[in-house]
């Protein structure tokens, strides 16, 4: 999770709202890290976890991913839940909750939907403190 925090700050730096992702390969080393590019790549599907699933996939040469564990500083939204379930991705841990936009362990609950194809063992509250304070930070900057 430390290095999903890294790529979060780094995503504050470019003005991005701060969310960071790493995917771990099964051998323990990362095989995709990636941060919110939205506004950088005017790109609605910039998401830090998109962009970490696309980089692992082109590294294991392969549409899926099962074996690989995603780290995330917020719980996923419904889009990048649906694109975790399509990569078969093991396990999903993530930081803060997200009330408002989640889709994990709030809204639409994606994993437990019926369409649901695969649902990754879910571990949330890692580094929440953490995770949490960069997006408040973030925000009351914003606003000041």
């Amino acid at each position: 999770m430390e290095e999903a925090l890294g790529e979060a700050e780094r995503a504050a730096q470019l003005g991005e709202t701060p969310i960071g992702a790493v995917i771990v390969a099964p051998n323990g080393e990362i095989a995709g890290r990636g941060h919110n590019l939205i506004i950088a790549a005017s790109d609605p599907t910039g998401h830090a976890e998109i962009i970490a699933i696309r980089q692992a996939c082109l590294a294991a040469k392969s549409e899926r991913l099962p074996g690989y564990d995603l780290y995330v500083t917020l719980e996923p939204c419904a889009m990048c839940a649906a694109a975790i379930s399509f990569a078969r991705i093991r396990r999903l841990y993530f930081g803060a909750a997200d009330e408002k936009g989640g889709a994990v362990e709030h809204g639409v609950r994606f994993f437990s939907s019926p369409t649901c194809h695969h649902a990754p063992e879910v571990y949330g509250g890692i580094a929440e403190g953490r995770s949490a304070a960069l997006l408040r930070d973030f925000f009351r900057k914003l606003r000041a």
